[in-house]
């Protein structure tokens, strides 16, 4: 799964301007589902904003009535489940992050684990799903078996695109392999809470 991660640093980028207008408060080290945040689709390839926990179109009732949990998808079963099979075939995003978290251990006393692309690269592109809802749009993060990178730290990673699985996700690729090559490092982080923010974050400590 993917609970927590960073904003991206797009400066130099091509979406730099568009993320300065859309997203103009500072960088983000502990992004929370239901935070808006920024997604790339066909429609919109210079960005827009939309709320981490999707809520499909069909939904009726109050934001506050959507009780299942959808801010992760599974690549092997979202085109077939009734929540996120609308957006499979037309809500197809990329959500650019500068990292995300795991954690490892026991229940009150897990190590959380920052976890970034292993080259060059400070972007890493989620594959995403939207979907709008009472104008309202929102996205999950579509998520896939961890590979050897990172599956000491956790038995899944979201999906992570290279330049050219972008352009296939955005078309709709059924890949069930797509992002199975990424490669990620990772370090372990001081312990932090839900409202905690700031690079700090991000700094390697000793286990």
């Amino acid at each position: 799964m993917c609970g927590r991660f960073v904003d991206p640093n797009l400066r130099g980028t091509d979406f730099e301007i568009s993320q300065t207008r859309l997203h103009p408060f500072p960088r983000r080290y502990n992004i929370k589902p239901t935070q808006d945040v920024l997604v790339i689709t066909t429609d919109a390839p210079e960005g827009e904003m939309a709320r981490w926990w999707l809520v499909p179109s069909w939904h009726k009732g109050d934001l506050r009535d959507w009780k299942a949990t959808t801010f992760n998808a599974r690549i092997e079963d979202a085109a077939s489940k009734p929540t996120f099979r609308g957006s499979w075939r037309n809500g197809r995003c990329l959500i650019p992050a500068g990292g995300y978290y795991e954690w490892t251990g026991e229940r009150g006393h897990k190590q959380p684990h920052f976890i970034s692309g292993a080259g060059n690269e400070d972007v890493l592109w989620f594959a995403g799903l939207v979907s709008r809802w009472n104008g309202m749009l929102t996205c999950t993060i579509v998520t896939r078996p961890a590979n050897a990178s990172v599956a000491d730290i956790h038995t899944r990673m979201p999906v992570i695109l290279n330049a050219d699985e972008r352009d296939a996700w955005l078309a709709g690729s059924d890949d069930p392999e797509i992002g199975a090559s990424a490669q990620l490092r990772h370090h372990p982080v001081a312990r932090f809470g839900a409202a905690s923010d700031g690079p700090a974050l991000i700094e390697p400590v000793v286990a």
